[in-house]
């Protein structure tokens, strides 16, 4: 027999390794004959860097940056020289953790320091960079990002424009003769889980901006910004930017890394499940495990389960999950391809204690499970 255990992490409770870790010991003391495989995943939120690092097995390069007003700040991304892969998350250098919420400005934010990031892993060697687009504090379509690999954004006079939001309708042409001349030579995949247009009441300006910081004429502004941009993209790259699904996400980086980085937009759990091998490792498998912290109708808006379950349809898998809560039925959760679910709060006397001791929790769903396996 074989079992594949394959769960995102259960925030601030449990990673996706730990989950691993309990789910294959009850496993095993139940049966060693069986076989185990463990394949952590995550869809591109928060935990996703140590998820990727289990299949990089790579090291934590640290590097001072701009922040998002340009202001040094230290910096960290993953990179494995055995596979000259770079794993990026832009939030390091241009997110709003950086800040305080009364900082938050993304009018006049920057991802400079993104751009900076990237430019260093290339420096190393890098041949693929994963960058992880989500938890900006910017909207300045990325312009800082290329700014930092040589791109050059002119005014009317031909005088460089400071590279935030606020300046996007100043620009009327752009440079690109100096660009750092090993981006043709890199493969960007980008993290991408929204389908937000740039601009319009559904883009990056109206739909984040005020969560960001930007005021009501603030967000007017930018949204101009990013139309007059679009313009000038669409003269240099020859495209409909308006056309191109997930253009807005993290304040116009979607179609900044299109573009400047001739990048790949990619659900963030796909390209976790293509670093893992995924498809390949779960052949022949009996079942595969798999969990989160909640399990409800958004789990099929590309989360880690919708991943799982996909896959598993193709080869014909049963899939069983273990959950912090589900909150849909048997046969919810039968029609969406999942034959046994249990969650912890179910066997818990609360929250907290479900938060505080999920691991033991985890542990008895394990159990109960492989005596279904007799």
């Amino acid at each position: 027999m074989k079992i594949v255990i394959a769960p995102d992490k259960f925030k601030n409770s449990l990673t996706g390794l730990e989950f691993c870790e309990i789910v294959e010991k009850e496993i095993l003391t139940k049966n060693s004959n069986i076989e185990v495989v463990k394949l952590p995943l995550a869809d591109g939120g928060d935990g996703t860097i140590e998820v990727v690092n289990f299949y990089l097995q790579g090291k934590v390069v640290e590097v001072t940056v701009n922040n998002p007003f340009f202001k040094p700040v230290k910096a960290s991304y993953l990179y494995s020289e055995n596979s000259k892969t770079a794993f990026i998350e832009m939030a390091e250098a241009s997110g709003v953790k950086l800040l305080d919420k009364t900082e938050f400005d993304c009018l006049n934010a920057t991802t400079f320091g993104s751009g900076e990031m990237i430019a260093d892993a290339i420096n190393k060697g890098a041949k693929t960079i994963i960058l992880g687009i989500g938890g900006s504090a910017t909207n300045d379509c990325g312009i800082g990002m290329a700014a930092a690999l040589g791109y050059e954004f002119l005014d009317e006079n031909n005088n460089l424009v400071k590279p935030i939001g606020a300046n996007l309708s100043k620009i009327k042409s752009i440079n690109a003769s100096a660009i750092h001349k090993e981006i043709s030579n890199v493969n960007f995949k980008i993290a991408c889980d929204v389908t937000n247009p740039l601009h319009g009441k559904n883009g990056a300006a109206y739909v984040y901006g005020a969560q960001k910081g930007a005021s009501e004429n603030d967000i007017i502004l930018l949204n101009k910004g990013l139309e007059d941009f679009a313009e000038i993209l669409k003269d240099v790259f020859i495209i409909d930017v308006q056309s191109v699904k997930g253009a807005g996400a993290a304040g116009g980086m979607g179609i900044a890394s299109k573009l400047f980085l001739n990048g790949s937009l990619e659900p963030g759990i796909q390209l976790i499940k293509n670093l893992a091998n995924f498809d390949e490792k779960i052949k022949n498998a009996d079942w595969i495990i798999t969990g989160e912290g909640k399990l409800d109708n958004q789990t099929l808006s590309g989360k880690t389960i919708q991943g799982v379950l996909e896959s598993a349809k193709i080869q014909n898998i049963k899939v069983a999950s273990f959950c912090g809560k589900i909150e849909l039925s048997k046969n919810e959760l039968k029609e969406i391809g999942i034959v046994y679910g249990k969650d912890i709060i179910s066997n818990s006397k609360n929250l907290d204690d479900a938060m505080n001791n999920s691991s033991t929790y985890l542990k008895i769903l394990a159990k109960n499970f492989v005596k279904l396996l007799d």
